[in-house]
């Protein structure tokens, strides 16, 4: 391997950004003299352009826009749902709850989901948090000539922590739902 490369070149390409293996297979010297000079000029290591990307960009990339103003998820899915889910920096997110924040600008209240009918769609325009669904749909209600929900449900739970509306404006107790699926669940002989 030619050790000839200059150090004014191979600091030229580190302060560039590149990385040691680049530097050193362009100038054809060695790597660990890559190295040492990034040490001595304590320039930090080299990251790839995809880890330093925002989640957003990340998101961008992994979806495709379909018809009808869908986004279609690209990425990774849970295997046992479906749901799109999407890995940045060690971390997991919802691509619904990323396309949320691209169009509010703040994080999610809730599970953000598409309220479009589409399931696992991601267009920003489509996905609502819980408190905007929350909102959607007890409008609806009202436009749809609709009551003001009682105060507490049929079994005494209170509804303003547990009342919740379906996507045609209906009201629901949330509590009274699980408690019902938890006892379905109990009832299915194993």
């Amino acid at each position: 391997m030619r050790q000839n490369a200059t150090r004014t070149d191979i600091i030229a390409m580190l302060r560039d950004g590149h990385s040691n293996l680049r530097i050193a297979r362009e100038l054809h010297c060695d790597k660990g003299r890559v190295a040492r000079i990034r040490r001595e000029l304590d320039l930090p290591d080299y990251v790839p352009a995809v880890q330093t990307r925002t989640a957003e960009e990340k998101w961008h990339s992994l979806t495709r826009s379909t018809d009808g103003g869908h986004v279609e998820w690209l990425g990774e899915r849970a295997t046992a749902s479906g749901t799109p889910v999407m890995r940045h920096k060690e971390q997991s997110y919802s691509p619904a709850a990323i396309a949320f924040r691209i169009r509010t600008g703040r994080d999610a209240e809730g599970y953000a989901i598409a309220d479009c009918g589409k399931q696992h769609c991601v267009a920003p325009d489509h996905v609502e948090d819980e408190a905007g669904r929350r909102r959607n749909r007890e409008q609806l209600r009202y436009l749809t000539g609709g009551q003001i929900r009682k105060p507490r449900c049929v079994h005494g739970h209170d509804q303003a922590e547990h009342g919740r509306y379906e996507a045609d404006g209906r009201a629901y107790c949330e509590q009274c739902k699980v408690i019902r699926k938890r006892g379905e669940r109990q009832a299915v002989p194993s």
